[in-house]
């Protein structure tokens, strides 16, 4: 039984790859974790965290170190890098709560 809408209104998807060694390639986990913690928090804080509102999840590599740390919001599928807890929650204000895409931080 599918309607073709989507389960959550909106789904993030956090990268949290953490990469062993001396890999020349960046990786997401440590930024990831704590900014994925913060936007659980935020979401359910705001009342969003509700079924079939807004989920919040962490992933494995999404391949896109360089552009890291990434996340990235579905249904729309807009991918975004951050610095700081402060970038998580203009992506909550701006995209989740109010529809449109952050610019500055999109990649």
């Amino acid at each position: 039984m599918s309607d073709n809408k989507p389960f959550y209104e909106h789904h993030v998807f956090f990268c949290m790859n953490e990469r062993d060694g001396d890999n020349c390639r960046q990786s997401c986990g440590k930024a990831g974790a704590i900014a994925q913690k913060h936007a659980k928090k935020r979401i359910k804080k705001l009342g969003l965290s509700e079924p079939g509102k807004v989920r919040i999840n962490q992933a494995g590599c999404m391949e896109r170190c360089e552009e890291g740390p990434v996340l990235v919001v579905y249904p729309q599928g807009t991918w975004y890098t951050y610095v700081d807890t402060d970038d998580i929650d203009d992506i909550i204000d701006t995209h989740i709560l109010g529809g449109q895409v952050v610019e500055r931080l999109k990649i």
